[in-house]
């Protein structure tokens, strides 16, 4: 057992039986985080024109505060950008977190000097909390890779600006850096292509222990290893042993990831935004991600079915239920305030708080009614291919075909298959099946010949890969949207159909 390894046991027993203190006390955890961000918050810009003065308490906080997104405050990022201080937190923001927006084209989010701890510990204490549970902790003696953006940063308006795991990989601890892969030099390369080849060169012969990625782009790195091998992952990095990863649900990836190492391993999920790091996996028995209640965000809870309303109900963690669909909210140590995060989650404990990732709020198909959710169809894919034991998919998104040549419309599922089923119709029947099953509205037009049963169109070997590349989005945190109340994106896909 390396000194790395040994050391962080005692760390994370600590860790554990701090965080232990506002995961079981979770009121009075938010109470405190919330007056703390008020009290900042009456110092700045923002606060004065929403009369944080005389706030007190969350209902009045409520009636102060609209919900927002990214456009709504984006005249106060602006004024950021300027050079203005304490516009939406004190003095001015230590980072911009560089992102993808939907409708403003590039979006620029502040990480302040107290917002910096929640994205670094989120992802540390995840680790801490699997060696705690399990004793494994051998696996730091190795070698880490996180597949990410570049480091590198630029400036906007003085603030140095960059992917978020490109600034979360400035902040890597000391005891780590020794251990860590690629090398920042590979780290830094823009082409991701390029990039994939160098990182491979680098770890290849090493002793890699952990890797850690969204699960697409890892398996992109895999699939080049057995290219060059012609080994499973588990022969070419026998001590590898623990996953960790995060921003999409891994349920529709499992299947293919593990065929290509070759031997099941542990993993870890955790739920990083540019906007915070919102919960992470704290144990391997218990289902859901650990809520943060005590890293500077207070959260609030938007009903899904509510939130298009023009004034729906605000919940705050007293008021939430199990197995009810909600958008989050966010008010941070960073100047978010009523920032709708765009994500959908669901509780399955309140003992402590723990939450499945079910999508995202504009992710869905609502065509005919039938508002079909990111949730639904992943859990119709996951249950179809556990009868079709042969079938390894590797990535797929919804859309709806309103105007079809012939017959009824339809809901079109684009999959790339690595191994396809062995009766596409069956497959294809089982699917509608299953997805009628899990959403009552979509039966309900399926069986009123409203809808006819899904379709789908199987695509060329990296037909994703091939359209993320155009579009210029290969790599880093880049994702697939799901499904889509749209056709822009099938119809950049039926090009790859086989």
């Amino acid at each position: 057992m390396g000194i790395r390894s040994f050391l962080s046991k005692p760390f994370a027993s600590y860790v554990v039986t701090q965080q232990k203190k506002w995961a079981f006390n979770p009121f009075s955890s938010q109470n405190k985080i919330f007056k703390e961000l008020i009290a900042v918050g009456r110092k700045t810009v923002f606060g004065k024109d929403h009369d944080f003065m005389k706030i007190d308490n969350y209902d009045e906080f409520r009636k102060s505060v609209p919900i927002r997104d990214y456009e709504g405050l984006s005249s106060y990022i602006e004024k950021v950008k300027e050079g203005q201080l304490n516009v939406l937190w004190k003095d001015r923001p230590i980072y911009f977190a560089k992102t993808s927006g939907t409708t403003s084209g590039v979006k620029y989010i502040p990480i302040s000097k107290d917002s910096i701890s929640n994205h670094i510990n989120g992802a540390r204490n995840a680790l801490l909390n699997y060696i705690h549970e399990t004793g494994n902790s051998t696996f730091l003696d190795g070698k880490l890779i996180f597949l990410s953006g570049s480091p590198t940063l630029n400036t906007k308006g003085a603030v140095p600006t960059g992917r978020l795991s490109g600034i979360v990989n400035h902040h890597v601890p000391g005891y780590l850096r020794t251990n860590q892969m690629p090398s920042f030099e590979t780290n830094c390369m823009e082409d991701w292509e390029e990039k994939l080849e160098k990182i491979i060169d680098e770890t290849i012969n090493k002793d890699m222990t952990l890797i850690s990625g969204i699960p697409p782009w890892v398996q992109m790195y895999f699939d080049k290893i057995q290219e060059r091998t012609g080994k499973k992952i588990k022969d070419v990095f026998p001590n590898f042993s623990l996953f960790v990863y995060g921003g999409v649900n891994f349920e529709p990836y499992r299947a293919k990831l593990f065929d290509s190492i070759g031997k099941k391993i542990d993993s870890i999920e955790t739920f990083p935004a540019s906007e915070g790091f919102i919960a992470f996996q704290d144990s391997q028995r218990e289902e859901g991600l650990l809520l943060q209640l005590d890293s500077g965000i207070f959260f609030e809870f938007i009903p899904l079915d509510e939130y298009f309303n023009e004034n729906p109900r605000r919940l705050c963690i007293e008021e939430v239920e199990l197995g009810v669909n909600y958008a989050i909210i966010i008010n941070n140590n960073a100047g978010l305030w009523g920032y709708s995060l765009g994500d959908t989650v669901k509780f399955v404990s309140k003992n402590p708080y723990r939450l499945l990732v079910t999508g995202r709020v504009k992710h869905f198909i609502s065509a005919f009614g039938e508002h079909v959710i990111g949730e639904e169809v992943e859990k119709a894919m996951k249950q179809t291919m556990a009868k079709f034991g042969e079938v390894e998919v590797v990535e797929f998104t919804v859309a709806p075909m309103v105007t079809p040549k012939e017959g009824l419309p339809y809901h079109e599922w684009l999959i790339e298959f690595a191994k396809s089923p062995q009766n596409i119709n069956s497959f294809e029947e089982e699917l509608n099946k299953n997805l009628q099953k899990l959403n009552t509205y979509y039966d309900d037009l399926i069986t009123g010949n409203i809808l006819r049963n899904l379709k789908i169109t199987s695509l060329q070997r990296d037909a994703f890969r091939g359209m993320m590349k155009v579009k210029g989005k290969l790599g880093g945190q880049n994702k697939v949207p799901r499904l889509s109340n749209d056709r822009s994106l099938a119809e950049e896909l039926v090009h790859f159909k086989i």
